[in-house]
């Protein structure tokens, strides 16, 4: 296994069209446990093809249990050929950041509520009903494979928030003190 590179912003396969899957091969599987050794690595709950260079069809997400959200579901999935199939009326706004956009977070829009259909890493067809903090993570990993940014889905410019760094927040401690 290999951690790959991940492409960040603004190179221009991030905005790009990922190819559909037509086998999960040997290949395939390989691909999917790289990008799984390279989200893990990073560290990161989601990443797409596209992400890493691969216009394939291909999202790995992996949501753990967290004690302040026990209800929140969690999950491990590497999906060939996502597609969400339902989504609920609701929406709901929450932060969220992105691994080929370091130093930024912003509020999104999305979906309560998704069902998602696809291929496991095997090739057997599998669905997931997804809701919450899961919910939205599918569609931000399902856009990436659609050249789509949660930069796109910003509903103005003041959702948009960098991440200070260690020494901006050092030196806001300084001049506090």
């Amino acid at each position: 296994m290999a951690i790959l590179e991940i492409i960040m912003v603004p190179d221009p396969v991030l905005r790009e069209k990922a190819k559909k899957v037509s086998k999960v091969t040997p290949a395939i599987q390989k691909l999917l446990d790289d990008m799984t050794d390279t989200m893990r690595e990073a560290p990161g709950i989601g990443l797409a093809g596209n992400q890493v260079g691969a216009l394939q069809r291909l999202i790995v997400v992996e949501v753990l249990m967290d004690e302040e959200y026990p209800d929140m579901q969690v999950g491990f999935f590497q999906l060939v050929n996502p597609e969400i199939v339902r989504v609920s009326t609701d929406v709901e706004e929450g932060l969220e950041g992105c691994l080929s956009i370091p130093g930024f977070t912003a509020y999104v829009e999305r979906f309560v509520a998704v069902e998602v259909r696809a291929l496991d890493r095997s090739g057997k067809p599998v669905k997931i009903k997804a809701h919450g903090f899961l919910a939205r993570v599918l569609q931000h990993e399902i856009d990436h494979l659609d050249g789509v940014l949660y930069l796109d889905r910003l509903t103005g410019p003041d959702k948009l928030h960098k991440i200070p760094d260690k020494e901006d927040m050092q030196a806001e401690t300084d001049m506090v003190g």
